[in-house]
């Protein structure tokens, strides 16, 4: 591996896209419900973590970058709260948008203290803004991407990653020199089109193509399409089947398949920005595509591994890297 965890240190990475505050209700479970056929949880706790994009902005800053957050809130706790956490991770809320009309996106998932999930109730609205908010997230994004050495999307279709503020981030990109990668959730890949990176799941990448995605065939195919539609290299997360990667960054296209890192899946929540994190920092700080996913995928061996999103540290990173398989080519 040509580059090393250390390379992703003090890297400027803007991030825009769907912030979330994932919100654990934690209790016990020795009874079910007389009053119907449910477990009865007597609470012990609450814990509250940051997801969607607050998590890749996490994520980054965890791994020693930059991250600087665009992303749009409601006039509400939640929004107080995931402020909070930003703060106490190191990130500036600078660049949360209010939108009072809308509720900040909250995950409530009610868990036994032996982290079974029970139940999740989601506080959301996937409406896109109205125009003068709109306008302030584009102004924030061409904000966030001065100076920055890679820009990621992640799109949950919470309303964030609309035409105006796609396109605001191909600009902001284009004008920083620096690649833009694309967490994607719309079917449509066209609407991606002049990213440099795509990282879709082999769930959105079959219904993106319409293809099943189950074999490394599948995979090779379903790429290739997305490539196409898109002109973006496309990495393809496949869980336990690891990733399938299409480098296009060079007039002979490379494609590889990774292993999966770890065979221990605890919870696969927040994976994906954890892998968009990494493979951001490592191209800004000069990783090629295959280097980086191979960073990426060590990370995601480590979060799959425990309950809930989850920040990956620069040494966890490094000790790992240490360890790693080689890479299969296919």
């Amino acid at each position: 591996m040509s580059i090393l965890p250390s390379a992703l240190a003090r890297q400027p990475v803007a991030i825009i896209g769907d912030v979330m505050l994932d919100h654990f209700l934690i209790g016990r479970v020795d009874r079910i419900s007389p009053e119907a056929p449910v477990p009865v949880v007597r609470y012990e706790r609450d814990e509250y973590r940051l997801g969607g994009a607050a998590n890749v902005a996490h994520n980054v800053t965890a791994l020693g970058g930059i991250a600087r957050l665009v992303g749009l809130v409601g006039d509400d706790e939640a929004a107080s709260r995931l402020r909070q956490g930003l703060q106490s991770a190191g990130i500036a809320p600078a660049g949360l948008v209010t939108d009072a009309a809308r509720p900040t996106t909250q995950k409530l998932r009610v868990v036994t203290s032996r982290n079974q999930q029970i139940a999740r109730i989601d506080y959301e609205t996937d409406a896109e803004p109205a125009a003068a908010v709109a306008s302030r997230l584009t102004d924030a994004v061409a904000t966030a991407a001065r100076g920055a050495r890679a820009l990621v999307l992640s799109d949950y279709r919470k309303g964030v990653a609309s035409r105006a503020v796609l396109a605001a981030a191909v600009a902001a990109a284009r004008d920083a020199g620096a690649p833009l990668l694309v967490d994607p959730k719309v079917m449509q890949a066209e609407w991606y089109r002049g990213a440099t990176l795509i990282t879709p799941n082999h769930h959105e990448a079959a219904l993106m193509t319409q293809m099943p995605v189950q074999t490394d065939d599948d995979a090779r195919r379903a790429a290739r399409v997305l490539h196409e539609r898109t002109g973006a290299s496309v990495i393809i997360t496949r869980g336990d089947h690891g990733m399938w990667i299409l480098d296009a960054s060079s007039a002979a296209h490379v494609e590889a398949t990774l292993p999966v890192a770890t065979r221990e899946v605890a919870d696969v929540t927040g994976a994906g920005d954890t892998v968009i994190a990494v493979l951001a920092l490592a191209l800004a700080g000069g990783g090629s595509l295959l280097d980086a996913a191979r960073l990426a995928n060590l990370a995601a061996g480590l979060v799959v591994a425990r309950f809930g999103p989850v920040a990956v540290t620069l040494d966890e990173l490094a000790a790992a890297a240490e360890r790693h398989d080689p890479m299969r080519r296919p």
